[in-house]
C-alpha cells in the first residue's frame, strides 16, 4: 500500500479539475455543433438588377420583375437534386444543342429553355404528353417537321427537335420581336399569348397577367441562366469528372425495315439497351419502314462507355471548381 504525500495530493486534485473542465468543454462545443447542424444557414441568393439575355437587357427594378426572378432562383438553389443533373447534362447537350440554335439563327441562351422545359433528360414525358429535351406534343412535333409514331418519335431526337425548335422560335420572334414574349408562347402557346397582348394592350409578356405556370416559366428560364452559367455563385460545387459526357458514336445509315433492334444491336457490338439510350427516337423493338426512309442510328463507341476508358471534357470552364 502507498501513502499520498500531500504534494501529491495537490498535484492529483489539480489533474482532476483540469480533466472536469476539458469535459464540460467538449460537452458544449458537442452541444453547440449538433445545434448548428440542425438549423443550417439558408442565404438568399442575390438579385442582379439587369442580366443580358439574348441580347436583350431585362430589368429586375421593377418589384414584380424582382419578385419574380427571386421566387424562382431561389426555388431552384435549394432544389438541389433537379439544379445539380441539369448542370451536369448540360455539359453533355450543350456542344450538340448549342450549334444548332446558332446555326438557326437563334441566340444561344435559347439552351436554358430546354433546361427549363426538361431538365435536359432526352426520355422526358410530361403529364401534357409532352416528349423529349424540347417537350414537344405530339401535334406540334408534326407541324414542325418530326416523325412522330408508335415506332419512331423524333421528339426524343436531341438534334432533330432542336432543329423543330429553331423552327417555332423563328417563327414566334417574327411575330413578337422580343425574345420574352416568344418563351411565354412556347409554354402558352401563340394562340393565347396573342389575345393577352390584344386584351390587355401590351406588347411584351412581362406586362401581362398570365396563369400561375406562364407567369412563372420565363423568370425560371432567366433563373437557370444564372444558376449554369456560375454555378459555384449559388453554392453548386462540381467537378470536372463529375460532368456527364457527350457520347461520341459511330453512324449508321438504315434504309429498310429492321425485325428485331436487339438482334440488330448485337450484331453492331451493343446491346438493346445501350442502342436506345443512344438513340432514343427508337420506341419500338422493330422498324417497319414501309417508306424506305433512311434512319442513322448512333452506335457508341466502346471507349466512351467506361469512364476509365475515356477522355473527360468540360464544355464551359465556369462550370465546375
Amino acid at each position: 500500500m502507498h501513502i499520498l504525500t500531500s504534494n501529491n495530493s495537490i498535484g492529483i486534485n489539480t489533474m482532476f479539475r483540469i480533466g472536469i473542465i476539458t469535459l464540460i468543454i467538449i460537452c458544449a462545443t458537442s452541444l453547440q455543433a449538433s445545434d448548428n447542424s440542425s438549423h443550417p444557414t439558408a442565404n438568399n441568393p442575390e438579385i442582379p438588377q439587369k442580366i443580358k439575355f439574348a441580347g436583350e437587357i431585362v430589368d429586375f427594378d421593377r418589384i414584380d420583375m424582382y419578385e419574380r426572378l427571386d421566387r424562382e432562383l431561389t426555388s431552384m438553389v435549394y432544389g438541389h437534386s433537379n439544379s445539380l443533373l441539369t448542370i451536369k447534362r448540360a455539359n453533355r447537350y450543350a456542344p450538340t444543342i448549342i450549334p444548332i440554335l446558332k446555326a438557326n439563327g437563334i441566340p444561344s441562351d435559347i439552351f436554358y429553355l430546354a433546361a427549363v422545359e426538361s431538365y435536359f433528360n432526352p426520355r422526358a414525358y410530361s403529364p401534357a404528353k409532352a416528349a423529349g429535351i424540347w417537350q414537344f406534343i405530339a401535334t406540334t412535333g408534326k407541324q414542325y417537321g418530326l416523325e412522330v409514331n408508335e415506332e419512331v418519335d423524333e421528339r426524343y431526337c436531341p438534334e432533330k427537335s432542336t432543329i423543330a425548335a429553331c423552327k417555332y422560335l423563328k417563327k414566334a420572334y417574327r411575330k413578337y420581336g422580343n425574345w420574352a414574349t416568344v418563351m411565354a408562347s412556347y409554354n402558352a402557346g401563340m394562340t393565347r399569348i396573342d389575345k393577352e397582348l390584344e386584351q390587355q394592350l401590351q406588347n411584351s409578356s412581362s406586362d401581362l397577367y398570365l396563369n400561375e405556370e406562364t407567369s412563372r416559366y420565363v423568370f425560371r428560364i432567366y433563373a437557370m441562366k444564372l444558376i449554369i452559367e456560375n454555378p459555384k455563385s449559388y453554392g453548386f460545387m462540381i467537378s470536372d469528372h463529375q460532368l456527364y459526357q457527350p457520347i461520341d458514336c459511330q453512324i449508321v445509315e438504315v434504309k429498310g425495315a429492321v425485325p428485331s433492334w436487339s438482334e440488330w444491336a448485337k450484331k453492331h457490338g451493343i446491346s438493346y439497351a445501350q442502342l436506345r439510350e443512344a438513340n432514343p427516337w427508337i420506341r419500338k423493338n422493330i422498324l417497319t419502314n414501309k417508306l424506305n426512309k433512311t434512319y442513322k442510328v448512333r452506335i457508341p463507341k466502346k471507349e466512351e462507355l467506361y469512364r476509365s476508358k475515356r477522355e473527360f471534357k468540360t464544355y464551359n470552364k465556369d462550370w465546375t471548381k
